[in-house]
């Protein structure tokens, strides 16, 4: 059994003219395209005075054994999502605005891209066929850990730890003579 799958997809994603002091637009994805077109870098595919839509470059979305819970925890959600991790592209290559860094359906994979700060995350509301197979990946891969609940160690107190003599054992004091010898 393999430990993950992939399924390309690429992002749609809209740059809107905004009325901000410091910024002039926003970037925001908004949909996922199926991957249909193979060799697609940012190529343009609606505009608006106010906008212009993009079809980003095919990117994976990755789902792993070891992160199965995550997986569940979205689909328990009101409304599961796609989460889109991005961020714009100091130096860009050409047309190519922002660095989709990663697609996935870990709510704790993308707190953890949010907690760094540096990034842009969003989400996509997730569609019934990417729903369907990510319901597929969890119901074959999902193994629930039995509880296991910890014994307490039997300490002696008589024992000798770490180096020490026991505590119920007195010491003996040495008498101090006064001359130095201690």
């Amino acid at each position: 059994m393999p430990n993950s799958e992939s399924l390309s997809v690429s992002v749609v994603v809209e740059k809107e003219k905004i009325d901000h002091p410091w910024q002039e637009f926003r970037w925001q994805a908004i949909g996922l395209l199926p991957q249909v077109i193979t060799e697609v870098n940012w190529r343009e595919i609606a505009r608006d005075e106010k906008w212009i839509q993009f079809q980003s470059q095919t990117v994976p979305i990755q789902l792993f054994r070891s992160d199965t819970e995550a997986y569940i925890d979205n689909l328990n959600n009101k409304e599961p999502v796609v989460y889109v991790i991005m961020s714009e592209n100091d130096q860009p290559e050409g047309d190519v605005p922002l660095d989709i860094h990663m697609v996935t359906a870990s709510p704790y994979e993308a707190q953890d891209y949010l907690d760094s700060g540096e990034d842009i995350v969003d989400t996509i509301t997730m569609s019934e066929e990417i729903r369907a197979w990510i319901e597929k990946f969890v119901n074959e891969n999902h193994s629930q850990e039995k509880f296991k609940k910890r014994k307490n160690d039997r300490v002696n107190p008589e024992d000798h730890k770490f180096g020490q003599e026991p505590i119920f054992v007195t010491r003996k004091r040495r008498e101090w003579s006064g001359n130095g010898d201690g």
